[in-house]
């Protein structure tokens, strides 16, 4: 008897993450921390394991080490499988050549032989870079219900932000009579999410037809490629609406802006929900410390940390210290930072083993920051570099290396 999987997902998660620029200097997209004990792939796995999908393929490229390391085997996803589980798929060798994945739809279609060696009636594509909870098998029974080949899930954004997504243009059933990439002028808000699941002969199908056409305006995408090409051809496509919480993280503002959502008596977005986990690889640390004089209001402390300053609105992950004197307010610090006594650090994110000297100054208060540089305001420290004593680190600066005194 023939051993098979009903559905298998294909995780994206190749992504250099230019817009987080320090941020991803040396790690990919999904391994970027988030949520002060979790990382941004955390997300989509856990997810695949609610929903009872065991079988999940990693397509990795850019700076892959740290994301390697940090998925390992699969275990703390319960995706340590003797038959499925969490596989990572680079870029190799055959013996007709090799090269980088080309594109989304390039990506898949040269993991082909890894999808059909679990025979899978479906298949889940998933992008490494969004942080949601989602229940994928409604997803996929409600493709099934509806007979449809593709199913896109989809859901409403501000009319003045629809050009930046691939917009969905549905009739009353749900099923899609046009599909736009990004476009100029959007006929409606119906965002697709980058997930979406196929029925597993068709996605092959067109994902051949893709790559045998050498036209230059191919550029083996999904939303550009493979999507038109499928509706073009008459094929049963249907919206699949979720409701929920859904950000894409891809730039430094939003990445503020989720971790900030994760805060409050009633968050944005309740990490904490006991019926939908977020799995995550713990830290080995310590139980963290909060000192007598310490301040810590509003605020998520992971594992490790040593607090004997003020912290006010803002997310540290593990073996962070805040020494006496220093203040923390409004910002995302990452693992290993130290912020030395009387230091401040407002509207900001620090990234991993960042050392923060006596009496620096980094970033401004979110009202007066706001629109500074690239960043929305926001003030950028990359890993493992050093602020001197006394130095200032002004609102909207991404700084990724050294800040020296004289």
């Amino acid at each position: 008897m023939q051993r098979k999987k009903e559905c298998v997902a294909m995780l994206l998660a190749g992504g250099q993450g230019s817009r987080l620029f320090a941020l991803t200097n040396n790690i990919a997209k999904p391994a970027v921390p988030f949520g002060a004990k979790y990382r941004i792939i955390d997300f989509p796995l856990s997810n695949c394991i609610n929903s009872g999908i065991d079988t999940v393929g990693v397509l990795t490229q850019y700076q892959p080490l740290v994301l390697h390391e940090y998925i390992g085997n699969g275990q703390p996803w319960d995706l340590d499988r003797s038959f499925g589980g969490v596989h990572i798929l680079s870029p190799y060798q055959a013996k007709t050549g090799s090269k980088w994945y080309e594109g989304t739809a390039n990506a898949i279609y040269q993991n082909m032989h890894f999808m059909k060696m679990y025979s899978p009636d479906y298949i889940l594509i998933l992008s490494g870079d969004h942080i949601y909870k989602m229940d994928y098998n409604a997803m996929l029974q409600a493709h099934i219900e509806s007979g449809a080949d593709c199913t896109i899930a989809a859901m409403e954004v501000p009319l003045s932000e629809a050009s930046r997504f691939g917009i969905l243009n549905t009739n009353p059933d749900g099923s899609i009579y046009q599909f736009e990439e990004k476009p100029k002028q959007p006929k409606s808000n119906l965002a697709s999410m980058g997930i979406y699941i196929f029925t597993a002969e068709k996605l092959y199908h067109y994902l051949e037809l893709n790559e045998n056409d050498v036209s230059p305006q191919n550029e083996k995408d999904f939303g550009k490629n493979i999507l038109p090409t499928m509706l073009a051809a008459g094929e049963k496509m249907f919206s699949y609406r979720f409701r929920g919480y859904w950000k894409d993280v891809g730039t430094v503002s939003s990445l503020w802006e989720s971790n900030m959502d994760l805060l409050g008596k009633e968050p944005a977005f309740d990490i904490a929900d006991p019926s939908w986990k977020i799995q995550t690889r713990n830290p080995l640390a310590p139980s963290e410390y909060i000192g007598e004089e310490a301040v810590v209001h509003n605020s998520m402390v992971a594992l490790g940390c040593e607090i004997e300053g003020t912290v006010v609105n803002s997310l540290l992950s593990a073996n962070v210290i805040v020494e006496k004197g220093a203040v923390v307010k409004d910002s995302v610090l990452m693992s290993g930072t130290v912020v030395k006594s009387g230091a401040t650090v407002t509207y900001s994110i620090i990234d991993e083993n960042v050392t923060i000297g006596e009496n620096a100054v980094i970033g401004e208060e979110k009202e007066v920051a706001a629109g500074k540089g690239k960043t929305n305001g926001i003030a950028l420290l990359g890993r493992g570099i050093t602020v001197d004593a006394g130095m200032t680190v002004s609102a909207g600066q991404i700084v990724d290396r050294d800040v020296k005194g004289e």
